[in-house]
This record gives structure tokens, C-alpha cells and sequence, in this order.
């Protein structure tokens, strides 16, 4: 097809000059478009107008002839090619307060503006080698697809930044011949009486700028194609569309060779905006670090709120009175507050989407839900120093500071380990792979998917999953290689304590000696094979060697009465160095490690 028979017509114009009644106009002009089904976009300003629209021959001179006819845009000057398809995919008409943005006070092109240098001029002084600064307004993706040669490029993003970037122009150029020129030439109608303000004694604008010199001129003196703004993305001297495509993710034009790189994949990346993986994931981490910081600044936890606990009645409280069951279900809490906390109307029976009050001696059955209420709760402070080690589709890997619950459990709600990440990670719900002690630090692994817990959470379940902790114990092995395999009781005992126990379950770990200290403590390596509650803990306290800073399993086998230790006090000695199991999508062993704490250190 000729360029003649091209049956899309393209026009740009833009004319400086004072409208008014802007919504009316704004309704007739947008019924006058979509009446010849024409799109692309017309702004409307208090300051004139500016549009680019593209449709039939007939469709566009019928436009044009009845916007002339208001006596205001009489003259309105017009540049025009064709293209085989339309270049818009809608028909916008927008009131705004400038047609060209520019936000600099007291520019009036409609009362001064530069000079207007015709085209064939300024390929004339070009011919003839006069001495001239070529300066070009436009910002820097326009650039890279073409330019005139030699001009001064000044590295902009957007047209607001222009008044900033001349003030970097060689001081000399004040007083020599500038012809600064842009796309259509409407930004140097405004560009060109700021320089003139600023001290630029010779400036002049190219008229109609790059399109009429391609009109007029065609390509000479003149480096690549032109960038629009439309779907053409560029076209070349004779005004055809060219090869350049602009990226879908960056919105950056791409020239054939651009496309040519390996970096770019239509629809997803090019030069411009391609991250190696390892790149996007050190931007991906540092977002979500900087997320977690203002989640936990202040703590969710420290903001007094109405906290509402869900409690479900167990099997083996089916037919006792709600004080019974409260009181042995937590029985660190007097029975005396319990009642009190009925009577107050803190422990509330949930039945669909109701709530009710009730009475100390109802009868409870299995599978309840109840309440709790416990107003104006402030939890205790807790570690926040969570960093994300690790993110892709299907996973996200944490290193867990301590003490901090994974869950809301006890004393503690918003200030756990999930909460955090929920708020974090608003567009998902994560699920725990598996779960480590308020007290201890390390390795944990999140799933973004149900599909994905599916198949990560049956690995630990299953004994699939290979995890190393290290631990500072009390005392030094005599061994570089031990194990224990002391089983564990299934139920906590009277003091809330598992301990080992005969009849208990199997459970077993191997450890190595890593390091031994001159305070007579020790670095240890362990590797359960089992994942009994407290395996690690009570195999080490078994064995005459506990963690340094347990509050629980106490040396000479001692036990104490502990809870997660508060922010600030001594820390529990064990820390989840890492984890590998099979990923969910490679269906490849992969392994995260966590860096040691500096408690590992003498």
C-alpha cells in the first residue's frame, strides 16, 4: 500500500489563544469526535488547545472545519501523516489547566514567544555549516530513538525538569544562535520566552517542529526516527511508522536493535527496565524490608486495642460447665478471673454472625467458639528485627529475631511473627511450613498459596525436610559426634513442661561439637530426625549440656517456669540455621540459611 492510499489520517495542532465556557466546549467537541468515530486526545485549556486525533480523511476535515469555525481557531495550523491503522485506542477531551505541562508562573505564549525558524531555513544554515546550537527540549526516552546531529540533549524525564536543566548550558551559549525544537513545537513555545527570561539573547524555535522539518526537509541533518505519542510509537522522515516498539512494562521505545537484545521479552522487559534475577531480588527484598520497618514502628502490638480471641471447646471439655472448661484450659489464670471476665461480658458465645453473653454454668460442647475479649490489650514488646531472606511466586523465607511468636498465641497477638508479614503482605495470606519457638531465631518458610502449602507443609510433616540448628550449650561434649534419641512425652506435664519419658514418643538428633569456648561453654550443631516439641532443648538438657539462656531446662536438670523472655533479657542459645526441601515449582532440593547470631561468637 502507497502512502497515498494509507486510509488513516493523523493530525497534531496546538494554538495558543484564549478559550473559555471550557465544560461545554469539552462536551460538543467530544460529541463532535465520537459522532465521526475518531480517537486520541484533545486538552482543553483556559490557555488554547491542543489535540492529536487520527480517523478518516472525510472524518478529520469535517472536524477540523467546524473547530474553525469558531473565529479563535480560524488559523489553527495542523500537521498531518498516515498510517495503515489507527495509532489510538480511545477519544479523550480533557480540561486542564495547561495544555502543555510546565508549571512555571508568568509564561504566556499567547502574549510572547520565541522567534519561529521555518524548516527549510534551518536545514539552510544547516547546509551552509552556520554556527548554531541545536537544543532539544524533549526528554531523554524521545531522544534515544532519534535527534537532529550534534544537539544539546539536556537529560530530562518530563518537561517540568527543563527550567532546572538549562541552568546547566556553557555560559557562552547566552549570546549565540540557539534553535531549540521539540516534537510539534508546542513546548518551545513556552521553553523559548523562559530562556529568554533567563539571559538567552538569541533563541529561536523551530516552526512546527521535528514533524514539519520530516514534512518539509525529510531526514537531512537529522539522526534516526521521531518518537509520538501514540501506538506508531515513532515515525521515520517520510512520516511512515517504523520498527520501534515501546515496552509494556517501562513504557520505554525500543528500536530494532534494542529488540534485538537478549533483555527483551515483549510484554515483560527490555534494556530499560530488565532486572537479572539476582537484581530483582535484592529490590524485591529491600521493599519488603523497608515494609516490615514501618509495620513494626511502632510495634502493632504497643497501640491499645479491643483484642478478640477466639476460643473452640475441645473434645474433653464436651459436656463441663464454661467456668470448668476455662478454668482448666487455662489454668494460670484464677478461676476467680474467669468468673469475673463472664460476668463482665469478656467471654462471649459466637453462634453464625451473632455474639451473645453467658452464664458461668452453661454447658459447653465440642466445637464451640467462644470470645474472648480483653479490652484496651498492650502487649509486650518483642523483636521486630525480621528479615526477609528469600522471596519468589511460591515462597517466602524469614529470618526470625527473638523472642518473637510465630502466631498469636498467650500474651501475644499483633505482635507475632504472622501478623506482621499479613500486614506486610496484604495482597496474600501466607502460611506456616512449619513453626520455631517465640524464643528461638532462625530459618522459617511462609507459602503465598494454598496449592503451594499443599505441597511444602506433608515435607516437614513427613520427615523430608533436612534442618540444622546451632545452639551454645552449658558444659563442653567429649565428643565431636553424639546423638540422643531419649523419647519425649506426648502431653505437657503438670507444669506445662514435655520431658522425657519412656513411654513417650521416639525422637531423635544428632549433633556435632563446633567450637569450644574458653567460659566453658560450647558451639553445637544439631540435625533432628524427628520434630517432637522442645526435641532440641530437652535432648541437650538430657544429655547435661542445655542452652545457654533457656528459661526452662536448666543446668544440674533443673526446671524452671519460664515464658517467652522479655526484649532485653538473656536469649535462648538456639537459632534454625537452616532448611532445604524440595521447591514446589523446580521440583529441586533448595536451601535457605539464616546468618548466626552473635551469641555464637566467644
Amino acid at each position: 500500500m502507497s502512502v497515498a492510499e494509507l486510509p488513516i489520517v493523523n493530525i497534531a495542532a496546538y494554538k495558543f489563544v484564549e478559550l473559555d465556557r471550557l465544560p461545554e466546549r469539552r462536551e460538543q467537541v467530544r460529541e463532535l469526535a465520537r459522532s465521526l468515530n475518531l480517537k486520541g486526545t484533545v486538552l482543553l485549556s483556559e490557555e488554547g488547545i491542543n489535540l492529536f486525533i487520527a480517523g478518516s480523511r472525510s472524518a478529520i476535515d469535517q472536524f477540523l472545519s467546524e473547530l474553525r469555525a469558531d473565529s479563535r481557531l480560524s488559523d489553527l495550523p495542523v500537521k498531518e501523516s498516515l498510517s495503515e491503522r489507527q495509532p489510538f485506542t480511545r477519544m479523550l477531551v480533557k480540561v486542564k489547566n495547561e495544555i502543555i505541562s510546565f508549571g512555571i508562573d508568568g509564561i504566556d505564549p499567547r502574549q510572547r514567544t520565541s522567534p519561529k525558524l521555518p524548516p527549510e531555513q534551518l536545514k539552510q544554515w544547516l547546509d551552509e555549516g552556520r554556527p548554531v546550537h541545536l537544543l532539544d527540549t524533549r526528554n531523554d526516552y524521545e531522544i534515544e530513538v532519534g535527534t537532529f546531529s550534534n544537539a544539546h540533549v539536556l537529560g530530562i524525564d518530563h518537561f517540568r525538569e527543563f527550567p532546572a536543566a538549562i541552568e546547566s548550558l556553557p555560559e557562552q551559549m547566552k549570546d549565540e544562535p540557539i534553535v531549540m525544537f521539540c516534537t510539534g513545537g508546542i513546548r518551545c513555545e513556552k521553553a523559548g520566552p523562559l530562556m529568554q527570561e533567563r539571559g538567552f539573547n538569541n533563541v529561536f524555535q523551530l516552526d512546527g517542529g521535528i514533524l514539519k522539518y520530516f514534512e518539509e526537509c525529510g531526514g537531512d541533518h537529522y539522526d534516526g526516527d521521531c518518537f509520538v505519542f501514540d501506538q506508531r510509537v515513532a515515525v521515520d522522515p517520510q512520516l511512515k511508522e517504523t520498527a520501534v516498539e515501546q515496552c509494556f512494562a517501562c513504557q520505554m521505545p525500543l528500536t530494532v536493535k534494542d529488540q534485538e537484545l537478549a533483555s527483551y521479552e515483549p510484554g515483560v522487559s527490555c534494556r530499560h527496565c530488565f532486572q537479572s534475577p539476582e537484581e530483582h531480588q535484592r529490590e524485591l527484598l529491600m521493599r519488603r524490608r523497608a515494609a516490615i520497618h514501618r509495620v513494626t514502628n511502632p510495634l502493632p502490638g504497643s497501640v491499645p486495642y479491643d483484642n478478640r480471641r477466639p476460643v473452640n471447646v475441645p473434645e474433653r471439655f464436651s459436656g463441663r460447665t464454661l467456668i470448668d472448661f476455662l478454668s482448666e484450659w487455662h489454668p494460670q489464670i484464677d478461676r476467680e478471673i474467669w468468673q469475673q471476665k463472664i460476668v463482665d461480658g469478656h467471654i462471649l458465645r459466637v453462634r453464625k454472625k451473632s455474639e451473645e453473653r453467658v452464664s458461668a454454668d452453661v454447658i459447653v460442647h465440642e466445637g464451640e467458639r467462644f470470645e474472648h475479649l480483653i479490652p484496651a490489650t498492650i502487649e509486650p514488646p518483642v523483636n521486630a528485627d525480621i528479615d526477609v531472606l528469600y522471596e519468589d511466586d511460591c515462597l517466602v523465607i524469614v529470618n526470625k529475631p527473638a523472642p518473637l511468636p510465630m502466631h498469636p498465641c498467650g500474651r501475644f497477638n499483633r505482635n507475632s511473627l504472622q501478623y506482621i508479614l499479613n500486614e506486610v503482605y496484604k495482597d496474600m495470606y501466607l502460611r506456616m511450613a512449619h513453626r520455631l519457638d517465640a524464643s528461638t531465631s532462625g530459618v522459617t518458610v511462609f507459602c503465598q498459596t494454598r496449592d503451594v502449602a499443599r505441597f511444602v507443609q506433608p515435607q516437614f510433616a513427613t520427615r523430608q525436610v533436612e534442618k540444622v540448628y546451632v545452639a551454645r550449650v552449658v558444659g563442653q561434649p567429649s565428643e565431636k559426634e553424639f546423638s540422643c534419641s531419649a523419647p519425649i512425652s506426648v502431653e505437657p506435664g503438670d507444669n506445662g513442661l514435655r520431658v522425657i519419658r519412656e513411654d513417650g514418643q521416639s525422637a531423635e538428633t544428632h549433633f556435632t561439637t563446633l567450637e569450644r569456648f574458653g567460659d566453658g561453654t560450647s558451639l553445637v550443631e544439631a540435625r533432628p530426625v524427628t520434630g517432637r516439641t522442645n526435641q532440641i532443648r530437652l535432648h541437650l538438657w538430657h544429655l547435661g549440656l542445655p542452652i545457654c539462656g533457656d528459661p526452662i531446662y536448666l543446668p544440674n536438670g533443673i526446671t524452671g517456669a519460664g515464658q517467652t523472655p522479655d526484649v532485653g533479657e538473656r536469649p535462648l542459645c538456639l537459632h534454625s540455621r537452616s532448611i532445604q526441601f524440595v521447591h514446589p515449582k523446580s521440583k529441586e532440593p533448595i536451601v535457605f540459611e539464616a546468618p548466626l547470631p552473635g551469641w555464637s561468637r566467644e
